[in-house]
């Protein structure tokens, strides 16, 4: 899971439309490129249709070279409670072993601590949370292992 990176509060958009600030793309950018070299890449990444979503999400799309076949949006990732994106996760084709998806707080942060076994009082934009399951299909998921997390702050001094 990636949180989407900071976005700008100086445009006069809708919310689904505000883009990222320069901090954000910096943070895409430094996250993306870390985390290729660290975890091997995803086979699908889903997006958010959020504009500040999408623009992170490509920054992984590109330091992973995921193929446009295997990156899509979904509104439904444009969610803050969770229960989208949990019903996103439960419903994922059981073919695929690693997929990323790019979306929201507070969603992210309770999925986060409610499949992780790591607690993370809060996953900062631009922070990235892996999780482990030992099930074979992603619809019968509970509990996984919280193997990795990349948030900015790790990476700068």
């Amino acid at each position: 899971m990636v949180r989407h990176a900071k976005s700008s509060w100086k445009h006069d958009v809708i919310d689904h439309q505000r883009p990222l600030k320069g901090r954000g793309k910096r943070d895409g950018k430094l996250v993306s490129n870390t985390l290729k070299n660290q975890v091997p890449p995803p086979e699908k990444i889903i997006s958010s249709d959020a504009t500040r979503a999408l623009t992170t999400a490509n920054y992984f799309k590109d330091a992973f070279e995921i193929a446009d076949t295997d990156f899509t949006t979904d509104h439904n990732l444009y969610d803050f409670s969770g229960q989208n994106a949990m019903h996103i996760i439960k419903n994922l084709d059981d073919s695929l072993g690693r997929v990323m998806i790019v979306g929201h707080n507070h969603a992210f942060t309770s999925i986060a601590n409610m499949l992780g076994n790591k607690y993370i009082d809060n996953v900062p934009t631009c922070g990235f949370v892996m999780i482990e399951f030992k099930e074979n299909s992603w619809s019968e998921i509970t509990t996984g292992k919280t193997v990795k997390t990349l948030f900015p702050r790790d990476l700068k001094e």
